[in-house]
C-alpha cells in the first residue's frame, strides 16, 4: 500500500512539474502532442540597462528554450529576444568593438506550425508527436498548443 502511495504522489509531482502548455517559469517544462501549430511567447519584461554593455538581471527580457522532439528525439534551442540587438554595444562605444549594426529587434513571439511530409528531421519544422519544452533562461515563456 505504501509503493501506491509513493508512486502516485511521484506521479502528481511530475505533472505538477510538467504541465500541459501554459506559463512556464525556469527550470520548469510543458509539452504539447500532436499539435497543429505551437505558439511560443516570451512574458512581456521591460529592458533596464543600467551598466555600460547593456547586462541586466532579467537578460534583457530574453526568453531561453530547449525543445525536444519525439519524432526523431531531436533537441533544438530556442532564443525569444524582443528587447536584443547589437546596437546598445555601438551607442555606448560609438562603435568601438568594431562590430557594425545589423539586422533589427528580435521577436517576442514565435508560432511553430506542423508541415506534413517534413523529411528534414533535424529542424524544428517537424512537430509531429511530442513536443518538450524547458525554460532554460531566466523569464517566463507561455506556450500553446492549438
Amino acid at each position: 500500500m505504501k509503493k501506491v502511495l509513493i508512486i502516485t504522489a511521484l506521479y502528481v509531482a511530475g505533472l505538477a512539474v510538467s504541465a500541459q502548455a501554459g506559463t512556464i517559469n525556469p527550470g520548469e517544462s510543458t509539452e504539447c502532442k500532436d499539435a497543429n501549430s505551437i505558439t511560443v511567447q516570451v512574458a512581456d519584461i521591460p529592458n533596464q540597462a543600467n551598466e555600460k554593455f547593456g547586462y541586466t538581471s532579467n537578460d534583457r527580457g530574453t526568453g531561453s528554450l530547449v525543445v525536444w522532439k519525439s519524432a526523431n528525439a531531436t533537441t533544438v534551442p530556442l532564443t525569444l529576444g524582443p528587447a536584443d540587438d547589437n546596437r546598445s554595444l555601438n551607442a555606448e562605444d560609438h562603435g568601438k568593438t568594431g562590430i557594425g549594426v545589423m539586422g533589427s529587434m528580435g521577436r517576442s513571439k514565435v508560432v511553430l506550425t506542423r508541415q506534413n511530409a517534413f523529411s528534414r528531421g533535424d529542424s524544428i519544422g517537424d512537430i509531429a508527436g511530442l513536443v518538450r519544452f524547458t525554460n532554460t533562461g531566466t523569464n517566463p515563456v507561455s506556450v500553446a498548443c492549438n
